[in-house]
């Protein structure tokens, strides 16, 4: 009796919880590596929530393991690529960026970056197509009927995806201020006297020639460089939709904005009603470590460890370059653990040990770690922020200045160059942060406010998201600037308009006062002749 009527309760809830509208259906459509991982942690909650996730992704997907993520659904659709060559074409593209760019001339490295953007531009093309033009596969999806496409916007084609299946549009975005995308696609403000430039490395205290920095990459981004082949993207657009369109208007339909940045980590600035920040959505409490680690790092002794990697895509570091690295840690107190793939370095010392993988978050929060080398990825960054760690830097490519330039102008982080640091400049940067006790103190500040939030970033991008299933949109939250053309949007037709009013005035106040001084020296030569 009593089991029976634990069933009936138990069913009472589950109906009442299905009935309520709160669980609906998320299709996915993600990006790979840093991104995939930031976005599984949003899915991995929304799926415990009793939401039905499906991720739509190729049959070339890197670090997207069908097999793990039982609880998720996956509907894969074929490529010309292989996995092997998605993987080598990314690691190509990195490895010229971080090895083979010059870095001493303004042109010549932002068109070889533009470069390296295009060519990754052209195979989200190729994945775009094979699953927008697989008109089995669109029919399937318009079949189940999804009540929210949630999209990774560094790669398009969610927001078509969103506007062919008729569904809310919610995206998730990790770059830094001043990016195309926030700026053309989600109409954010970026006021170029207090808002550093996406790949500008600088802070939002600005000196006069900083500001005038400032002001050519925003000229420069805004007129010439771009990030995608956008005339190529805006005819596939236009030609997918059956109307004249750009990647840029699609995107502006967007419902919801998450930006996985704080303002622990961002510098304040204008932001919209459809647009949150959820930094650090992924940080939680250190697990233990495993025994041989655990072991390792307690007999550190007083002096601690320092936590060492360069993520994941460096995967073929020179020996040169490993080289400097080890002998400049064989120098310090401190053990080391150090994510490295390779052959051995010839300088190693006996403090530093060499790993393929390191249980990172729980490393960066034992109470032993002293200081996280890292190369700026935005995940890793936030996991030291969370924990309060000090940071070196040595930032490879992409965002990646951009953050360890905001984590030094707050006070928590020093940069090293990883093409040109010898070992000494590597060592004095460890020994600063280790050493000196304001950069604990400025880190443990950051924690203090990442974790110091009414809701925790995690459950307020989840309730975006079932905002958005609930509302079916939220167009409430939209500004109708994205209605609006540009000429419109800056006023200039009213500016016109006044001018032409204030111009006609000028000219009819003449013309009436050439007039009268006519009336007047008529007047005056008439009385003169009598």
């Amino acid at each position: 009796m009593a089991m029976k009527l634990a069933s009936v309760l138990l069913l009472m809830q589950l109906s009442g919880h299905f009935s309520s509208g709160t669980c609906g259906k998320v299709l996915v459509w993600p990006t790979e590596y840093s991104h995939w991982m930031n976005m599984k942690t949003i899915l991995d909650e929304l799926v415990q929530r009793g939401h039905e996730v499906t991720v739509l992704t190729h049959s070339a997907s890197i670090l997207i393991d069908r097999k793990q993520a039982t609880s998720i659904k996956f509907e894969v659709f074929p490529t010309s690529l292989t996995k092997s060559d998605f993987e080598d074409v990314i690691i190509q593209l990195i490895d010229k960026w971080i090895y083979d760019l010059p870095k001493d001339t303004f042109w010549s490295y932002f068109s070889q970056v533009q470069e390296i953007m295009w060519r990754f531009s052209e195979i989200m093309m190729k994945f775009c197509k094979g699953a927008v033009l697989n008109k089995k596969l669109m029919t399937r999806l318009q079949e189940s009927k999804f009540d929210v496409v949630l999209a990774d916007a560094i790669a398009p084609c969610g927001e078509l995806l969103a506007e062919i299946l008729k569904t809310p549009l919610v995206y998730s975005l990790c770059l830094s201020p001043g990016n195309q995308y926030e700026k053309h696609g989600g109409g954010l403000l970026f006021p170029p006297s207090y808002v550093p430039v996406l790949m500008s490395e600088l802070s939002d205290q600005m000196t006069f020639m900083e500001r005038v920095k400032n002001m050519i990459y925003v000229l420069y981004f805004d007129f010439w460089f771009q990030t995608l082949n956008m005339k190529e993207w805006d005819q596939f657009y236009s030609e997918v939709l059956g109307k004249t369109t750009t990647l840029y208007e699609t995107m502006k339909k967007a419902d919801m904005w998450l930006i996985r940045n704080y303002w622990d980590f961002d510098f304040p600035r204008p932001f919209l009603p459809n647009f949150d920040f959820v930094g650090g959505l992924h940080c939680k409490p250190a697990n233990p470590l495993p025994k041989e680690m655990e072991d390792f790092v307690q007999s550190s002794g007083e002096n601690g460890v320092v936590v060492f990697s360069l993520g994941s895509m460096l995967s073929n570091m020179t020996e040169e370059r490993a080289n400097v690295i080890a002998a400049a840690l064989a120098q310090i107190p401190q053990k080391v653990l150090w994510r490295f793939h390779g052959k051995k370095p010839d300088t190693l010392g006996p403090n530093t040990r060499l790993y393929k993988w390191l249980p990172q978050n729980d490393l960066l929060g034992h109470t032993k770690t002293k200081a996280f080398i890292t190369h700026g990825g935005l995940n890793g960054v936030y996991e030291a922020i969370y924990h309060g760690v000090p940071m070196v830097g040595i930032p490879l490519f992409a965002d990646q200045p951009d953050n360890i330039a905001h984590m030094k102008a707050k006070g928590a982080a020093v940069r090293v160059d990883f093409s040109t640091m010898s070992s000494a400049d590597l060592l004095s940067a460890l020994r600063t942060v280790i050493n000196e006790p304001i950069y604990k103190e400025n880190a443990m500040k950051l924690s203090r406010i990442q974790r110091d939030q009414p809701v925790k970033p995690l459950d307020r991008a989840v309730f975006w998201i079932e905002f958005v299933m609930r509302h079916k949109g939220a167009k409430h939250l939209r500004v109708a600037a994205h209605d609006l053309p540009w000429l419109q949007y800056h006023s200039l037709d009213v500016l016109g308009f006044l001018l032409a009013c204030v111009a006609t005035a000028i000219i009819v106040i003449m013309k009436c006062s050439m007039c009268f001084w006519w009336m007047f020296a008529t007047a005056g030569k008439k009385k003169k002749k009598e």
